[in-house]
């Protein structure tokens, strides 16, 4: 029997003994201290979903700081948590790659909250093409939709809060518009013709089209972190860096940067690192939502300007 065979069957064995021992979700909506148990899947949408619940909620994330979205794989213990949520709460738009299948597992189909739903997704081209970008919190006008739906799944599995939840998500929200005014203000610092960027993957979407940039491109062009640029994309991208006098390239903290290092050297612009897929430790630049965007449109209007 080869190795994944057997670590998926030992998933699947944990995770039928779970669920006879904590029941139905039905069952088991709330925690031992009477809060809501809800699940995230990244720290980025862990940090929203806390925002909306506040105290009246106990929220576990499965993607650890500084994981790649893209790469992660669930272990038993993962599992254990999706089996007794009440709630899961994911990005959707296509980027927990490894859900579908933890969820079937989990017995947990029912209680997923996609919070992107009725976002328009950007589509691709060339590499990314046949898929949807799925880093729709890079514009905060994105995250103000999560926000919705997320106290619409808080107040109807927990109605006895909803006054609460609602509170807290009009304050959120607020916060998310002075952040988006906040950033179309910073932007104005970089010159037209410096509007331009280049990423470790094609992430920042979203952000261009928001607030006036243009994504020329990425050392992988695609949506994932997980292709493999040929020789001949690699010499691509450094032509269109020099063909638009890109002035830095910008690389993910959770990636591998010796690609992007070679492309810089190769075009002799700055290597910039910042928050893509993940938030930072607690008490560093990004530890929330609100400080990483901050964090991330400092170092960008900084190397362009």
């Amino acid at each position: 029997m080869k190795l994944r065979t057997r670590l998926g069957l030992g998933l699947l064995i944990v995770v039928t003994l779970l669920s006879a021992c904590v029941g139905s979700p039905a069952a088991m909506p709330a925690a031992a201290d009477g809060k809501l148990a809800v699940v995230a899947t990244t720290t980025i949408v862990a940090d929203v979903v806390r925002q909306i619940g506040g105290q009246n909620i106990q929220i576990a994330t499965l993607l650890p700081v500084g994981a790649d979205s893209h790469s992660f794989e669930p272990s038993p213990q993962d599992m254990a948590l999706v089996s007794k949520a009440g709630l899961v709460f994911a990005n959707g738009a296509g980027l927990e790659t490894f859900l579908n299948q933890l969820i079937e597992n989990a017995g947990a189909k029912g209680r997923v909250i996609d919070v992107s739903q009725g976002l328009a997704l950007l589509s691709g081209s060339g590499d990314a093409a046949g898929g949807n970008d799925p880093h729709v919190w890079t514009d905060p006008n994105n995250v103000m939709v999560w926000v919705e739906n997320i106290r619409a799944a808080l107040s109807q599995a927990d109605p006895q809060h909803a006054d609460a939840y609602q509170t807290n998500a009009d304050q959120y929200t607020a916060q998310l518009k002075s952040l988006d005014a906040w950033i179309r203000e910073q932007v104005t610092a970089i010159p037209e013709a410096n509007r331009k960027i280049v990423t470790d993957h094609l992430v920042f979407g979203y952000f261009a089209n928001r607030y006036g940039l243009d994504q020329v491109g990425a050392i992988v062009s695609g949506y994932s972190t997980l292709a493999s640029p040929s020789a001949q994309a690699l010499a691509n991208i450094e032509n269109e860096i020099q063909k638009y006098g890109v002035k830095a390239i910008f690389v993910g903290n959770s990636v591998n940067p010796n690609m992007a290092q070679r492309v810089a050297d190769d075009t002799h612009v700055k290597l910039v690192y910042l928050y893509t897929e993940s938030l930072s430790a607690s008490g560093g630049p990004a530890a929330n939502y609100l400080d990483y965007m901050r964090f991330d449109v400092g170092e960008i209007v900084a190397a362009l300007r």
